[in-house]
């Protein structure tokens, strides 16, 4: 049994929660929370963009801290879930690894680059494991993708197209400041950056456009270029200003016998268009947001387990995300292509 300690009780705090009691060989033994009245389980202030509201929660049996370092002591907890907001997710991280922890943290790694270097070094150093929540290959629509294009079912991958707009997310404050959330790329484009990364490597350059808010980009679009000449990847997010708006993401995949399709706004399944001119759409499990937080939590509780880190959520590979989102940053700014 991998016995769980969660840092930090919002929204994602919350999600995981619910999602360890879905799988079986891990328990929440612990939770550290600032907040009396969540620390206590009255967590009917907690809201999101997704999953059930926050009602109140039997926390029995579970120990419960307001100082992380207090929790750290714990010898009931193996691994530290890390759900603060993303500024603190280095220190949490580090305290929690020179701790004897293994570290599940919350994407995104960090904010900046060198942060989360830190953070895979010290991991490194102390043998322990940092998995970051990178969730997306965990949904049903990204996991067909990723198993058609590493598969080599349907010839190789010739690029694609990602999307992720949402609306102004007015209830998130600090959204746009750099040092607290990151901006558009860091808190909301960096799922694809991971995906882009996870399916195809890392690109030599990137070549971005978009509007910017103070100091970071609203909106943009980005051309990855790699060496392989062939490969045309492009990705486009951020936010608009009309509310109306839903969450919306979607890919266009581009393979040498089929194109693959997905679109949360317009409703799109996944659909397959085939060299021979069908239209197929495969049956997906249709599942609870929860469900899928429940799968990556499943991936989690292996690694720990066995001792190796994992595909989808190695550390490095989310720092390698982040250093996408900062040179799509820094070409923005400047107006030019970037090397990564």
């Amino acid at each position: 049994m991998v016995r769980v300690g969660i840092v930090g009780i919002g929204f994602m705090g919350m999600i995981h929660y619910l999602a360890y009691q879905k799988i079986k060989g891990a328990k929440v033994t612990a939770i550290c929370e600032k907040i009396p009245e969540r620390l206590a389980g009255d967590w009917r202030s907690i809201k999101g963009n997704f999953g059930p509201p926050g009602r109140k929660m039997d926390l029995r049996g579970i120990a419960k801290y307001s100082d992380i370092a207090e929790l750290l002591k714990d010898p009931n907890v193996d691994m530290v879930d890390i759900c603060l907001p993303p500024a603190l997710h280095p220190e949490a991280t580090i305290a929690a690894l020179e701790a004897g922890k293994h570290v599940f943290c919350e994407k995104p790694i960090a904010l900046t680059v060198p942060a989360a270097d830190k953070m895979v070094k010290t991991a490194e150093k102390r043998g322990k494991l940092l998995l970051i929540g990178h969730v997306l290959p965990f949904f049903a629509a990204y996991r067909f993708a990723y198993e058609a294009v590493t598969s080599g079912k349907y010839g190789a991958c010739l690029g694609g197209h990602f999307n992720r707009v949402i609306s102004d997310p007015l209830w998130l404050k600090d959204f746009y400041d750099p040092n607290v959330c990151g901006g558009p790329a860091i808190d909301l484009h960096i799922h694809d950056a991971h995906f882009i990364r996870l399916l195809f490597g890392m690109p030599k350059a990137v070549q971005s456009v978009g509007r910017m808010r103070g100091e970071v980009p609203e909106y943009f679009s980005t051309q990855f270029l790699f060496d392989d000449p062939r490969l045309v990847v492009t990705a486009t997010s951020g936010v608009i200003m009309q509310q109306g708006r839903p969450f919306t993401n979607g890919y266009e995949i581009h393979l040498e016998k089929a194109t693959l399709v997905f679109d949360s706004w317009m409703n799109m399944p996944v659909t397959i268009l085939t060299e021979d001119g069908k239209v197929k759409r495969p049956k997906l499990p249709a599942r609870d947001p929860v469900d899928d937080f429940a799968a990556e939590l499943t991936e989690v509780v292996r690694c720990v387990k066995n001792g190796e880190t994992s595909t989808f959520l190695d550390g490095r590979l989310a720092r390698d995300a982040l250093v996408l989102a900062h040179r799509e940053i820094e070409s923005v700014k400047r107006r030019r292509a970037v090397k990564v």
